[in-house]
């Protein structure tokens, strides 16, 4: 019974992120872009939550998501607010697709599924495969589990216990919100209980406070994540918390009426008792919604006294990328694109200075920060790629189309800036824990990743960023013929530093581990220098291939 049990739940919850897994994919980078752009007032942030929870069949992956946008600053605490009570009406869906009950046909989808999966190499069709057996093994899974719960019912201690839930539903909120904890899914304790419910096993007076602990216990997954985060992204936490505590505390005070509610629909309608289970569960987060989503304003306020603190956050506004301006003025639309690239640069100058900061004194909040930085700076390259696209659709006259063309190249490379600087911020962290280890290890004081060479590398890198900026910003050639001149220093540094840690190595001094980290961060400070310099010849007005004779003039 048990390993029958267990073994359903294992190919149910299987089931049901395989099934989610694909329809992600499929949705592809849609799913943020929904959460980022349709939260502008609480019944779309509702709205918004509602469709990516729908998709990806699972309020707590929303919940991430939203948790990880509010700590990049591309969210704020009330828009977060209504994406998690979107969340918690999105999830009730797997409740109605459990409820429909296609068990005896769980086999045939599964087998259906692994032709897709197995015997074709196209992408689509290979997504479409992960969702119809993940579709599937939800349902065997499902089957699996009831099989096991059947002979509980034979059982006095179960069936003493099912009566104490009847007539104490504060116990049943706390064993429906300690089994979601346990098995970190409320759809699959929703399951459970539908087939408790539909095999008489329980009362519906007995599953409702079960299934109203399962939302209090979902919000596990959402604490979790924000742990080590930022205020804001801790508050919306909170916030997720709060929401379904109140809900629960509101319809436990009428759960008498609401069963009876329950009841009715369920007889005039001619329900299934898997499907009475799954509209009160629906009934009950719809309500929740539309009674708390006017006090969204009053959980902010209370999640920001809970959570003191002030919300280290960089902001980004977008509001300059005008796509009604496109057609109507593309040389305007093409100004304000440089606007934006102009922003960018500067959040990739900040990003670099946070990361160096983070070399020379190793802080988690200095990390956290340039993490964010780094989201932005691939928030910024996706909408302006996207914009310069729509431009580009237009016909512009020759001297906007070489402006255009430039744009795109430098919104490219400062995206790649971006991502260097994320590598050595990794490359810094597994350093230190390594040099660390190794102290500790060899009772030595003084760290041996930190190289005074290195840190003029750092130091004329973080020049020829802000100069390589400028020169495109304000046209000035003087600082990017610097930029050139500077970068035969950094190269020659580089061939400096490499050669140093191999004398190192010969005489015994550190380890291979360690010294594999040094030269990456060597190596990715090269390639920056390398995007800054390609920045610096397109305000010289060099274009590819460039001219090596024009290149050896500057220098």
């Amino acid at each position: 019974m048990l390993f029958e049990f267990f073994g359903g739940l294992g190919i149910f919850l299987f089931g049901l992120k395989f099934m989610g897994d694909g329809l992600q994919r499929s949705a592809g980078d849609n799913l943020r872009s929904i959460l980022n752009k349709f939260t502008s007032n609480p019944f779309r942030a509702i709205l918004a939550g509602m469709v990516v929870t729908v998709i990806i069949q699972s309020s707590s992956a929303t919940t991430v998501l939203t948790v990880g946008l509010v700590s990049a600053g591309f969210m704020s605490l009330k828009q977060a607010i209504g994406v998690v009570m979107g969340a918690n009406i999105g999830t009730t869906v797997t409740a109605f697709i459990i409820g429909i009950n296609i068990s005896a046909y769980s086999l045939p989808i599964i087998a259906i599924g692994s032709l897709l999966l197995f015997f074709t190499k196209k992408e689509l069709i290979n997504n479409m495969g992960e969702i119809i057996f993940g579709f599937g093994a939800l349902f065997f899974g499902l089957e699996l589990m009831g099989n096991g719960m059947a002979p509980l019912e034979t059982l006095p201690q179960f069936r003493e216990l099912m009566l104490s839930l009847s007539h104490n539903p504060i116990l049943g909120v706390s064993l429906g919100t300690v089994l979601t904890l346990l098995v970190q899914s409320s759809s699959a304790l929703i399951g459970i209980i539908q087939e408790l419910y539909t095999q008489g096993s329980i009362t519906l007076e007995a599953a409702l406070p079960m299934l109203f602990g399962s939302n209090i216990g979902t919000t596990i997954t959402a604490i979790l994540a924000a742990i080590g985060t930022s205020v804001a992204a801790r508050r919306t936490s909170a916030s997720h918390v709060v929401f379904n505590l109140v809900g629960t505390i509101l319809v436990m005070l009428v759960l008498n009426p609401f069963s009876n509610v329950v009841r009715m629909v369920g007889d005039l309608f001619q329900l299934n008792p898997a499907m009475q289970l799954a509209f009160a569960h629906g009934l009950f987060n719809v309500v929740n919604v539309l009674i708390q989503m006017w006090f969204i304003s009053q959980i902010a306020a209370l999640v920001t006294k809970i959570i003191p603190g002030e919300e280290k956050v960089v902001a980004y506004d977008d509001k300059r990328l005008d796509f009604s301006m496109v057609q109507t003025s593309p040389a305007l639309a093409l100004n304000q694109a440089k606007l934006e690239i102009v922003e960018m640069g500067e959040v990739v100058k900040d990003e670099f200075g946070a990361v160096f900061s983070y070399f020379k004194t190793p802080d988690e909040k200095v990390r956290e920060k340039a993490l964010q930085l780094e989201e932005i700076v691939n928030e910024i390259d996706m909408k302006l790629t996207e914009y310069l696209t729509v431009i580009a659709r237009e016909e512009l006259p020759a001297k906007s189309s070489e402006e255009h063309t430039t744009m795109v190249d430098i919104t490219k490379y400062l995206e790649r800036i971006g991502d260097h600087s994320e590598s050595i911020l990794k490359n810094i962290k597994d350093g230190a824990q390594i040099d660390k280890r190794y102290r500790k290890e060899n009772d030595e004081k003084e760290t041996r990743l930190f190289d005074e060479d290195l840190v003029h590398m750092f130091e004329l890198v973080e020049l020829n960023i802000q100069d390589a900026i400028q020169s495109f910003s304000e046209n000035r050639k003087h600082l990017a013929e610097k930029v050139l001149v500077r970068e035969k220093e950094i190269n020659a540094l580089e061939i400096h530093l490499r050669a140093k840690y191999i004398e190192r190595l010969n005489a015994g001094i550190g380890q291979p581990s360690d010294g594999i980290l040094f030269v990456d961060i060597v190596s990715n400070l090269e390639r920056m220098s390398d995007h800054t310099v390609k920045i610096a010849k397109h305000t010289l007005g060099y274009r590819y291939p460039f001219s090596q004779s024009k290149v050896a003039e500057v220098i």
